[in-house]
């Protein structure tokens, strides 16, 4: 078993700890964890890099990848699913740097989601339901937010009848259905060839007769390929990117489309950008560690040159509450005219209580 290589040993009880979601290895005598939402110094450590670098050519051998010093960093999974970054000397001056984002096994249903403050039952209500009809949805957020979380788990919504495609830099989504083809990019060889990136791979996938792609991070001009995938028609894509609101996610979007350097005009973007997304999830990690959705926005077309959003859901802050915990509540905006049709072609039925006006405690 993969714990049980001596290599692991020195922090093997960090990747055997359901409390730790992340594992931060800054050289060989500094390593820190996440603990319930919250950075912390443990006192683990190695005797040397030496020995850091043992661990990682233990963990990075299996998966056919290399690091050196001509190319000083890495992405892999281990076995389990955890996400591993690896950046080595020179370019990480302290030492050997290894960070490992565990695998979450504790959050696996909705109602964990709920539990946890990370939305309401109503938010969820209307999430799953859109994810049922085949809306077209962003998870947006910095690092460490809960996106892909929360991802995979509202794709439980996805009907076992549905041919899923997914697309990922590190594959780590992981799919309850059966009928899921997972696709992950390739990087250069030691000679510079053999590359795969992500926006060979959603071409790639609209020849695979997909009735979803799901995308684990839109990163770059891939942005462009996954809008134009929508626009012909494959609708209910799923994706994933880093940005700090829902109008900033719009933003990026425009700016990867762009950086495809295909000199298109903005405002072409724009109406590719409103025809094609329906909904930005917007996830935030708050002092007190809780992983909340900040916003359910949805994107309703072009206002003038502007593409338009309204937000659905938003969260308030109020103050704080008990034991350090961030206080506040979600409040509803309702929905224009132009969301609800959405649902009712494809026969979903919305609860209307979920659009009922008005606050709703977290």
């Amino acid at each position: 078993m993969f714990y049980d290589f001596p290599a692991i040993k020195p922090i093997r009880h960090l990747l055997m700890d359901p409390q730790i979601t992340e594992i931060m290895i800054n050289g060989h005598d500094q390593i820190y964890v996440e603990r319930n939402g919250k950075m912390v110094l443990d006192d683990c450590k190695f005797e040397d890099d030496a020995q850091v670098r043992g661990l990682v050519d233990r963990m990075v051998e299996p998966t056919g990848r290399s690091i050196t010093t001509a190319a000083p960093f890495v992405d892999f999974r281990l076995p389990d699913g955890s996400r591993v970054n690896v950046i080595v000397p020179p370019v990480a001056v302290g030492g050997p740097t290894v960070t490992i984002r565990k695998f979450t096994r504790t959050l696996t249903t909705i109602s964990d989601l709920i539990e946890r403050g990370t939305l309401s039952q109503r938010m969820a209500d209307l999430l799953s339901a859109s994810v049922k009809a085949r809306l077209n949805i962003i998870f947006s957020g910095a690092t460490g937010t809960g996106k892909t979380t929360t991802l995979g788990i509202l794709s439980k919504s996805i009907p076992e009848s549905e041919r899923i495609v997914t697309i990922e830099d590190t594959a780590e989504l992981d799919l309850q259905q059966q009928h899921v083809v997972s696709l992950e990019s390739r990087p250069p060889n030691s000679e510079g060839k053999g590359e795969i990136v992500l926006s060979q791979l959603v071409k790639n996938a609209l020849r695979m007769r997909p009735t979803r792609i799901i995308m684990g991070e839109i990163r770059g001009d891939e942005a462009l390929d996954m809008l134009q995938a929508i626009a012909t028609g494959h609708d209910g894509c799923l994706s994933v990117m880093h940005s700090s609101s829902p109008r900033d996610a719009v933003s990026r979007l425009e700016m990867m489309a762009l950086s495809r350097g295909l000199m298109l005009p903005l405002w072409a973007i724009h109406r590719q950008i409103s025809a094609a997304i329906d909904l930005i999830v917007q996830h935030e990690i708050f002092l007190d560690g809780v992983r909340r959705i900040t916003h359910i926005t949805q994107v309703c077309g072009l206002e003038g040159d502007q593409i338009a959003l309204r937000n659905i859901f938003e969260y308030k802050r109020t103050g704080q509450g008990a034991a350090g915990r961030q206080a506040g509540q979600w409040i509803c905006s309702g929905v224009d005219d132009d969301f609800l049709p959405k649902f009712d072609k494809l026969g979903m039925a919305v609860p209307a209580a979920v659009f009922n006006v008005g606050p709703e405690p977290a």
